[in-house]
């Protein structure tokens, strides 16, 4: 019981781990083991817990080759803590859940055939998204740090964090509402001479123009977020974030994702780009989407005009007055300065982070229900 009142302590917590104490090594272990737990259920149950579109798509064997190691380094670090005494109580916790995925099948469990069409959470895209992203954003973090002093578990990270999550488990629910909306709503539009030009231009050329005409709904998608009432009480959840890392950015109200990508997607689907182009793009977006919002010190020089970096989209989530309702862009920077919305500031970076006034509320059930129970304009 004591272990357990550490760890919930652990997470509640926030603020840099001192080293030599067992703590960073643990966190590392008891992570990779909650990781190889999760895995090993995907694997047991791949049609409840797996995303379709994805799972097409998996090398089975690459995916068990993963696990095996992660087990063998989160097994390896929390024993290696036991031994030494360091913070035995996290590294208990990891060898008991890395334990747990042995005697479950670990990395052999077999993947026979399974029924398709079943109801599904992205339990499969969490895992994946989230080791991946944190093994190489956490580390470009440390690297380029804008602000040195900003800890990896920063005031209110829980609160994205539970963002990530949810938004990620969803992922099933998601897709099939804005394909439903797209077609029901927007399916008339198609045209099959404009379908068939598009798909047959050159790749690259084809993936600006995706780019570009996604960029542009989403523009305005978000200038009306700014713009309208209504729409900025979904939208004041993503700002009231006080810290920028590569977390911040999931920190989204899940009605506010499902009218944004429903808006992109829309002319996406309807111009009819080719799969190899829209999974280009969803890589593009999917690294912009987190990296824009890292803790990293990144400009690119006269390119930061042409594209959006972290530096012209740390300065969106800026208190100060010049950068309210400025930098809308997603991905290419120039909408903003053609559209007269861009931030003009003397400054390199803003310094601090948030909505003016402060009243949005932390944690996640309180901020599902702000836009709902919020009284004021915006302020």
């Amino acid at each position: 019981m004591d272990e357990l009142t550490k760890l919930n302590q652990l997470s509640e917590s926030h603020g840099s781990l001192r080293l030599g104490s067992g703590l960073v090594s643990g966190v590392i272990a008891l992570g990779l083991a909650v990781l190889c737990f999760l895995g090993v259920l995907a694997f047991h149950f791949p049609e409840y817990l797996t995303t379709p579109q994805l799972r097409r798509s998996y090398d089975v064997e690459l995916l068990r080759e993963l696990m095996y190691w992660a087990m063998v380094l989160s097994g390896a670090i929390a024993l290696f803590n036991i031994v030494l005494g360091k913070a035995r109580w996290l590294a208990l916790a990891a060898f008991v859940l890395i334990a747990a995925t042995a005697l479950l099948g670990g990395h052999k469990v077999p993947v026979g055939d399974f029924a398709d069409g079943t109801p599904y959470i992205g339990l499969d895209w969490f895992i994946l998204d989230l080791l991946g992203s944190s093994l190489i954003f956490v580390f470009i973090e440390k690297l380029f740090a804008l602000r040195r002093e900003q800890p990896v578990f920063r005031p209110e990270w829980q609160t994205d964090f539970h963002h990530f999550i949810v938004n990620h488990m969803v992922v099933g629910f998601v897709l099939l509402a804005t394909n439903l909306a797209v077609h029901r709503l927007f399916g008339w539009a198609a045209q099959d001479g404009i379908r068939a030009w598009v798909q047959d231009l050159n790749f690259f050329v084809a993936l600006f123009l995706i780019v570009l005409v996604a960029d542009l709904v989403q523009y305005w998608t978000h200038r009306a977020y700014h713009e309208v009432p209504l729409l900025w009480r979904l939208h004041a959840v993503h700002h009231s974030v006080k810290s920028m890392d590569w977390l911040a950015g999931s920190r989204q109200h899940i009605v506010e994702l499902l009218i944004t990508r429903t808006l992109v997607l829309a002319p996406i689907v309807l111009l009819g780009f080719s799969k190899e182009v829209i999974d280009a793009y969803i890589v593009i977006v999917g690294f912009q989407a987190v990296f824009n919002h890292a803790n990293v010190s990144v400009r690119l020089g006269p390119l930061r005009y042409l594209i959006v970096t972290p530096n012209f989209h740390h300065w969106h989530h800026s208190q100060d007055d010049a950068a309210i309702d400025r930098n809308y862009a997603a991905h290419f920077a120039f909408l903003d300065y053609l559209f007269g919305t861009a931030v003009d500031s003397k400054d390199e970076w803003p310094q601090q982070y948030g909505v003016q006034g402060d009243y949005v509320p932390n944690g996640f059930l309180r901020q599902l229900a702000f836009p709902f129970t919020w009284k004021p304009g915006k302020s």
